[in-house]
């Protein structure tokens, strides 16, 4: 009876975080070392649950509707899964099979499909809920096409090719059909890729707000390149030294981006406006993913070599928790139900 007794408050307890943290939206945070995903209420930073995910988790997304999340199992190109777990149920669902595309790493949920970068088949594909299917690919001939972000309205897409140095640009055109087409031939999606150079190791990358920029930094040279996408071409590089830059990510208000190194530790600050330098935070011996607070108030940042999620105070640039999500933490998430 004790035991049943316990049970029954274990279970109400993670009702109840389980409905406050639905009403604020989860933080989901990856462990490599544990091979679990933390689903975190981001206001008491009680972890509601810990589910099990595949041999080597990168990349996490939730979808718009925050009721599910899609985990990359990568292999450093080699492993072809998406990880998809309930977050409503708490729960793993059915994993995704990439193949043929291999590798799967960056993530982004756009339009009801979970997009996905595919390294070791040096391509981009997305993967349509809705009918459990792969329903579009695309190769970009580039040498480790690592990271991901697709425009809202699905017209562009952007990857950093980290072994070739360089931007892809994906555009969709629609083409009408030709004076020789047939009767009632229908207009169709042409895609073309535009590359931007920028330096070998470039990785992590976010756009603009305004859409009008993206930012990467290179963990190889130290370097920020920025990319003027109307003009579809590089707009400048920054002597930024963030040797072992890993991810780069801009604010919600799109006034400073943050740059993280597994080589250093640190966290780089710049304003975007001046592309100027303002502050370096030590956070331990190597940093990895970033998320920003939809609310813009805080910043959390994966410390992988310190084993934990470091909350930065946006206002003040200073660290005011340090989060234990599991060994060598990396990818990072908002799901916000809706």
């Amino acid at each position: 009876m004790k035991q049943v007794l316990i049970l029954l408050t274990i279970a109400m307890s993670l009702v109840n975080l389980n409905c406050q943290a639905q009403s604020k939206g989860y933080l989901l945070a990856l462990s490599k070392t544990d091979h679990t995903l933390s689903i975190v209420d981001p206001a008491s930073f009680n972890i509601l649950a810990k589910l099990p995910v595949g041999s080597d988790p990168h990349e996490v997304v939730a979808s718009t509707d925050g009721k599910t999340a899609y985990v990359s199992i990568y292999g450093g190109g080699s492993l072809h899964e998406l990880n998809v777990f309930d977050l409503v149920g708490l729960k793993p669902l059915a994993t995704v099979d990439t193949r043929p595309l291999y590798g799967p790493h960056g993530l982004v949920f756009v339009n009801g499909k979970a997009w996905f970068s595919a390294e070791g088949s040096k391509a981009v594909g997305s993967y349509d809920p809705a009918s459990g299917k792969l329903d579009w690919s695309m190769g970009t001939g580039q040498d480790r096409t690592h990271m991901i972000y697709v425009t809202g309205d699905q017209k562009s897409i952007y990857t950093t090719n980290m072994g070739s140095g360089t931007v892809s640009i994906l555009s969709s055109t629609v083409i009408q059909p030709g004076p020789n087409a047939p009767p009632g031939a229908s207009p169709r999606e042409e895609w073309v890729q535009t590359i931007v150079p920028a330096s070998v190791g470039s990785e992590g990358f976010d756009v603009t707000p305004d859409g009008k920029e993206l930012w990467t930094a290179s963990g190889q040279d130290g370097y920020i390149t920025i990319v003027d996408l109307a003009a579809k071409k590089q707009a400048a590089r920054i002597d930024a030294k963030v040797n072992g830059a890993n991810r780069l990510k801009f604010t919600v208000d799109g006034k400073l981006a943050f740059i993280s190194s597994l080589q250093t530790g640190e966290l780089t600050v710049f304003d975007v406006k001046s592309r100027k330098e303002t502050k370096r935070i030590k956070l331990g011996r190597g940093a990895a993913g970033i998320l920003m607070d939809p609310d813009g108030s805080r910043v959390f940042v994966a410390c992988s070599a310190d084993n934990y999620v470091a909350v930065i105070d946006l206002k003040t640039l200073e660290i005011t928790r340090k989060l234990d999500v599991g060994g060598n933490p990396d990818g990072l998430a908002w799901a916000v139900k809706k």
